[in-house]
């Protein structure tokens, strides 16, 4: 073999190691990038904490204790506000009561219990700056039972105020009721007749109901859940019920004039009857 020929076996060997070294050292780069993409990427570990929460559904006025109650994970940063982390915790001092029903699972939070030794009464439900006002009503006034503790309510004033003469209109919007007779509990679900409805208002509208109960009758209007618009409202009086469609074309207008004052009535009209000897409704003056 010819020296000539070994010189260039003996350099595509070292070429051919050279590639062989080159890519293994370009894979091996390529490996260790991705390793730490991946090791990049992976969720960091969260701190946990404990939260205690309700092993079974409290009502209203049910007692904390260490049987109801029972601790889970849960992230450190998103602990919600008031929340307990250990039952020992949640019990410390005296019995504690719970004021808002808790389903099974729901964190135990200080607003949803008493304090310290503090007895489950209405008192302890009521918002800030608001009072708890307790009106009466009957099956009919009262929607046939079907507001539970929760809903939010319109309250209508129907009154009279003069002979032949009455007006009804809205005294409050969008009210929470508290309680319905002695019942306090907002996941109440069965519907029943009530002879008092407690409402949450403020100083103003626990005025207004006190005035409103002396001198008519009041009544509820239930809201739609979720419906928190405050809709225009006009007081409704018997003219009202008089212009109703059914009626319409029963009534004509008579002008009478006297001196300078000329007044319109509003007549009805019998079948086959003269306007002029109709029976008289009412009257204004212009």
């Amino acid at each position: 073999m010819r020296s000539s020929t070994i010189i260039m076996i003996g350099v595509a060997a070292v070429f051919g190691l050279l590639a062989v070294f080159v890519a293994q050292s370009w894979l091996n780069s390529q490996a260790e990038a991705r390793l730490k993409s991946m090791q990049a990427n992976q969720p960091k570990p969260v701190a946990a904490q404990t939260l205690v929460v309700a092993s079974r559904p409290l009502r209203f006025g049910n007692e904390l204790t260490a049987s109801v109650l029972r601790e889970v994970p849960w992230p450190a940063d998103a602990l919600p506000q008031g929340s307990f982390r250990t039952i020992q915790e949640a019990l410390a001092g005296e019995k504690r009561v719970v004021l808002t029903a808790i389903e099974a699972n729901e964190p135990v939070l200080e607003s949803k219990i008493t304090g310290h030794g503090q007895r489950a009464t209405l008192s302890a439900m009521i918002g800030d700056t608001h009072k708890a006002v307790t009106i009466r009503v009957n099956d009919v006034d009262g929607v046939a039972g079907f507001v539970l503790p929760g809903d939010r309510v319109d309250v209508m004033l129907s009154r009279q105020l003069e002979k032949g003469s009455a007006i009804n209109d809205v005294v409050l919007k969008d009210t929470k009721v508290l309680a319905i007779d002695q019942l306090a509990d907002e996941r109440a679900d069965r519907p029943s007749v009530a002879k008092a409805v407690t409402l949450e208002v403020d100083i103003v509208g626990a005025q207004k109901l006190a005035l409103a109960s002396q001198v008519g009758s009041l009544s509820l209007a239930l809201r739609r859940a979720g419906d928190a618009q405050l809709t225009d409202s006009r007081p409704v009086t018997l003219a009202d019920l008089n212009n109703s469609r059914e009626d319409h074309g029963r009534y004509t207008s008579v002008g009478v004039t006297r001196a300078m004052n000329r007044t319109v009535y509003s007549v009805r009209r019998e079948s086959g009857e003269d306007p002029s000897t109709a029976l008289l409704d009412q009257g204004t003056t212009h």
